[in-house]
């Protein structure tokens, strides 16, 4: 039986209702304004995208923040429960707060998981990943648009009143999605089939890469906890030099400590290998950038990883075909 030394989160939300902050922190649905509380950015944008306005919304992690590690502090404790409803990315991406996330649907608290409505049969299940499936599927705009119809439906559910502008919210980002999704295949298509490899610190591009046509190799798993090892090291330097691969990608939220140990094997073995930029996997961009969007952190993967590995990126980008809609 687990203690609650081992569950601080526990500690803390017996700590809380003892005090009765977890009785007061339970606004009634009906408020003017919801405070909604996502755990990740992209959720927090599919929010954003579909309420607009008419709640207040905000995220637990922000830039460079690894949710596959991330321990709630007090202060997120107590944001979760003060929040009329939760809204999560799922499928274990957020490991260390299931215990809460399973309290507070326990409480009565409207909680979400934005990828409860996809498909089981288009989810990603990898090898020695202890039966979960891959979580990063906001990497496939065409799944993440599903996400967003889901969170639409559920915020319609909770707030009615505000049902026909979620709809033309979500009409708009849908078709935003849409576009992102045929730009991406077109760019990431001109990429030379032989050169349609890409390596990453950890597994989180598998969704793009079927996508996308793209073979992805992660050093890591699709968790950033997992290890690697020096046969895999090796085995993945091997693949740089017999395929002639020219470049490899960190990400903003992992260390890019297993990336430069490729760099320096393929060197050794007198194969060139650029780092070919950084690539936001697990977390957005700075807020307020465009980077920080859901649209211009995928823009921003695809327009990175299309150019460093040999493909055409028009001069406009995706930017502009969306300013010309």
């Amino acid at each position: 039986m687990p203690t609650d030394q081992a569950h601080p989160s526990r500690r803390t939300l017996l700590a809380l209702a003892g005090a009765g902050i977890l009785s007061s922190a339970m606004p009634a649905l009906a408020a003017a304004k919801p405070v909604l509380q996502a755990t990740t950015g992209q959720v927090a944008e599919l929010l954003r995208a579909v309420a607009g306005d008419t709640a207040t919304i905000s995220s637990l992690m922000g830039e460079g923040i690894d949710p596959h590690s991330y321990k709630l502090t007090r202060s997120d404790t107590v944001a979760l429960m003060k929040a009329d409803a939760v809204f999560h990315s799922g499928l274990f991406l957020e490991g260390k707060m299931a215990e809460m996330l399973e309290k507070l649907t326990s409480s009565g608290k409207p909680v979400h998981e934005a990828a409860s409505v996809l498909p089981k049969d288009r989810l990603i299940h990898p090898e020695g990943a202890d039966a979960h499936p891959d979580p990063h599927v906001w990497m496939d705009p065409t799944l993440w648009r599903l996400a967003l119809l889901g969170v639409r439906d559920k915020l319609s559910s909770l707030y009615p009143a505000n049902a026909a502008l979620h709809a033309a919210n979500a009409d708009k980002a849908a078709k935003d999605y849409e576009t992102l999704n045929a730009y991406a295949g077109k760019v990431l298509g001109s990429v030379p089939e032989k050169g349609r490899v890409l390596v990453t610190a950890h597994d989180a591009f598998s969704y793009l890469g079927r996508a996308y046509g793209l073979q992805v190799v992660g050093i890591q798993g699709i968790s950033t906890e997992s290890e690697a090892g020096l046969q895999r090291i090796e085995s993945m330097v091997s693949l740089l030099v017999d395929r002639k691969i020219p470049a490899v990608f960190v990400e903003t939220s992992v260390s890019d400590r297993n990336i430069q140990a490729l760099v320096q094997g393929a060197a050794a073995r007198g194969h060139k290998v650029s780092i070919g930029g950084s690539l936001y996997s697990d977390a957005m961009g700075s807020p307020g950038s465009y980077e920080g969007t859901y649209v211009g952190m995928i823009d921003h993967n695809v327009t990175t990883i299309a150019q460093a590995l040999g493909g055409t990126v028009p001069a406009r980008g995706f930017q502009g075909r969306l300013a010309a809609r």
